[in-house]
């Protein structure tokens, strides 16, 4: 089966798993991933299993180094597993290469990153319709501004990043996440480079915006406070998951 025909497949699946009492969007199995250092073969992440429903929020905590971020990035397709498998909306991810997994990345998932991650020689507005563009979208620039004004940002769609305080270039990445109208969100340590009052400005903001699309939010962070604020956490170490609540 080559990569165009799962993406069709993926394409029927995720639709299907977007419709209420649908029962998973996201299912990793024995999940692991490992890497060779110098010093010989560390396991990086090790037999996860792990479901997620549709309009979940889900936070994954643990200490640095226990496997957060690499979790995050096997299960959206940011990175290939050394063993197990993960399924999005039906469709296994292991099954896709980098170019198949990537398309489908463009059309359900989307990104907010503790770097914010925008293009410095794109203005605000760009950095947020760039997605749109690539996938051909012929009403970006109206979404765009919309999607903005949304966030607070009408005044300052001008703007390159380097003119934007650190705030207000978060709210940027959340606005170009949320533009595609993605059926997942995986959200990396949204907050690390923002003080603690703007940073809870754009967790309420991304809760908002989650609530509002419905979309369904995986959310890593070292934040006990607002992993509370979702419905379901799960806790790594060493690679491993120790605990769950909600």
């Amino acid at each position: 089966m080559n990569d165009k025909t799962h993406l069709r497949m993926a394409s029927k699946s995720l639709e299907a798993e977007n419709l209420p009492g649908a029962r998973e969007i996201v299912r990793a199995e024995r999940l692991g991933k490992r890497v060779t250092t110098a010093d010989g073969r560390l396991d990086i992440l090790t037999a996860v299993d792990l479901t997620i429903k549709p309009g979940e929020t889900l936070a994954v905590v643990g200490a640095s180094g226990s496997g957060k971020s690499t979790l995050l990035g096997l299960l959206a397709g940011l990175d290939s597993a050394s063993e197990g498998r993960v399924w999005l909306g039906g469709t296994c991810l292991t099954d896709l290469d980098e170019d198949g997994r990537a398309r489908l990345r463009s059309r359900y998932v989307g990104f907010v990153f503790q770097s914010f991650q925008l293009l410095p020689n794109l203005t605000a507005l760009e950095n947020v319709i760039l997605p749109l563009e690539l996938a051909g979208a012929p009403d970006a620039r109206a979404r765009g501004l919309a999607m903005l004004a949304r966030v607070g940002l009408a005044q300052r769609v001008k703007h390159y990043p380097r003119q934007l305080s650190g705030g207000e270039q978060q709210r940027v990445a959340l606005a170009r996440a949320f533009v595609t109208e993605p059926l997942i969100l995986f959200a990396d340590e949204p907050t690390g480079n923002l003080d603690r009052k703007t940073g809870r400005t754009i967790i309420d903001l991304l809760f908002e915006l989650n609530r509002e699309k419905n979309t369904t939010l995986v959310l890593v962070t070292h934040d006990e406070a607002l992993a509370a604020r979702c419905q379901r956490t799960i806790r790594l170490e060493d690679g491993r998951i120790v605990g769950h609540s909600g």
